[in-house]
């Protein structure tokens, strides 16, 4: 069984979708803002302001690297994960990766509470500017791309389950 690891900006969903597909496919659930926020002893947003960005895509990148399991897992990843191109590298030789793609606008709505939130951006970048920045290094990891908008948790869970093949192997 091979891992499954979700890639996306932040507020698509992918704690909450991972925590749901991992259920489903009974496979264990791997957060790695968590990581991050254990290995440091601070939630996200406080890191970024005490150790710059910087130092915290250095942080993101050990707790990529810090997963190996290989074998079934959901890895939920921080939105800017795919700026640590090594631990992507590393993550994708574990299993299949999957784009929860959400439109700019929508995401726009999801995150009220961008300052409080962890989001590794330049000060005063807006969530198109980092929506842009990302955007193409999510296309670039991803095997499966899945368009959230207007779907539920449990549609977007069968639709990765189906598209991965629940990672039978």
């Amino acid at each position: 069984m091979k891992n499954i690891i979700l890639v996306g900006m932040p507020g698509c969903g992918k704690s909450t979708v991972g925590v749901v597909l991992a259920k489903t496919l009974g496979m264990q659930f791997v957060d790695t803002d968590l990581i991050i926020q254990h290995q440091n002893h601070d939630v996200l947003h406080k890191l970024i302001e005490r150790y710059g960005l910087k130092r915290f895509e250095e942080m993101e990148e050990e707790a990529l690297l810090s997963v190996t399991e290989t074998k079934g897992m959901v890895i939920a990843t921080g939105g800017s994960a795919v700026f640590c191109e090594r631990g992507m590298r590393f993550l994708k030789q574990t299993g299949i990766c999957v784009y929860l793609d959400v439109p700019c606008d929508e995401l726009k709505r999801r995150l009220s509470n961008i300052r409080t939130r962890g989001i590794a951006a330049a000060k005063g970048m807006t969530v198109e500017e980092i929506f842009a920045e990302r955007r193409p290094l999510y296309e670039r990891y991803a095997d499966i791309r899945i368009d959230c908008l207007n779907r539920h948790i449990e549609e977007i869970t069968e639709m990765i389950a189906a598209q991965t093949g629940g990672t039978d192997e």
